[in-house]
């Protein structure tokens, strides 16, 4: 029942993104959005393709940095070939594990040497085999947790925008949206800091090398404190912050594109909002829920929600050309495979 479940869930999840996306365009008048005869301008969309690839190449700097202090040291292109190729993965390609896990098992492998005997498996195996991080080698872990650091401090830089855009305009929520936005942004700048004081305590210190050296990943000490020691904590949570502000900025340019003026505030809690249902796993990429919760948030600002739609679907659509170099990278691993397999030298008799 369970590997049923399992097998079915990928469908459910493109069932429950229409369902969402139905729901979203269902009482949109399209008589009266057509009558405002709104003209597209595609440079606007242009723009927010240059905004997407930035900040995409902005989190890649993170996850290099933390790559690199948990010692797998790659090329620069490796980082950024096997972050949109991750991110491609996550854009709705066919795959058991997630494009995090793919960049992660990447990432863990080109750090070994190339004179290694142990046979790597195929891309298509790499995509739909299940991974054990019980039993996973320690550079593997590493790979896993580079990436799990790298995800949690975008977290973190995704809630304090939303903090600032509630303190900024929550009212339009609720009375509570400014003490909410209060509240979040405090517990966000409270937990980094709590944090960079634990690690500055021997003691804390040595709990967490007794834990990594039972992992096998004594050396992962170095990428906690990339992560959450001072001053490199100040860093990462600046480049996380600016990477969800380019994000955010090229979804107004999506709308801008359809000649409407969103308050930028409005956007400052509806897409935080929008990241945090996106951990969900109830739809492909966030198609579907996307366009339902941006619709419903903006509405409130006055942008019309027929507008909104058109214009998430074009973030989403731009999304998916960011990543579509990513495909470069998938496309050579599996054109080497064939390659590989085609040069195999005959057995002896």
């Amino acid at each position: 029942m369970k590997n049923t479940f399992k097998s079915l869930w990928p469908y459910l999840r493109v069932g429950l993104s229409l369902l969402l996306l139905w729901l979203a365009v269902r009482n949109i008048d399209w008589q009266a959005l057509r009558s405002t005869k709104i003209e597209i301008q595609p440079l606007w969309f242009v723009l927010a393709l240059a905004l997407l690839v930035s900040a995409n190449l902005l989190a890649v700097v993170r996850w290099g940095w933390l790559l690199r202090s948990l010692g797998l040291y790659h090329p620069v292109s490796n980082y950024v070939t096997l972050y949109f190729a991750g991110g491609l993965i996550n854009q709705g390609l066919p795959s058991t594990i997630g494009g995090d896990s793919y960049r992660a098992v990447e990432a863990s492998r080109l750090a070994q040497s190339s004179n290694t005997a142990t046979a790597q498996p195929t891309l298509t195996q790499e995509l739909h085999e299940p991974i054990d991080l019980q039993r996973a080698p320690p550079r593997l872990r590493l790979g896993f947790l580079s990436v799990a650091f790298d995800r949690g401090l975008g977290l973190v830089g995704n809630n304090i925008l939303g903090a600032l855009g509630l303190l900024l305009s929550g009212a339009m929520i609720a009375p509570w949206g400014p003490t909410l936005g209060a509240w979040v942004l405090g517990a966000m700048l409270g937990g980094a800091a709590v944090g960079c004081l634990l690690l500055r305590l021997q003691r804390t210190r040595d709990l967490i090398l007794a834990l990594l050296n039972k992992l096998g990943m004594s050396q992962a000490i170095k990428g906690v404190e990339t992560a959450f020691g001072w001053p490199q904590v100040a860093i990462q949570l600046t480049i996380s912050v600016t990477t969800h502000t380019l994000a955010l900025c090229a979804f107004w340019f999506c709308l801008r594109a359809f000649g409407v003026y969103a308050p930028f505030a409005a956007l400052m809690v509806g897409l935080p909002a929008l990241g945090l249902l996106m951990m969900l796993p109830i739809s492909i990429s966030g198609w579907g829920l996307r366009e339902a919760t941006l619709s419903a948030a903006l509405v409130l600002w006055g942008v019309d929600s027929g507008v909104t739609v058109l214009a998430s679907v074009s973030f989403g659509i731009v999304t998916v050309v960011t990543y579509l170099p990513g495909a470069l990278s998938l496309l050579r691993r599996r054109r080497s495979e064939a390659s590989g397999v085609n040069k195999q030298p005959d057995p002896k008799p």
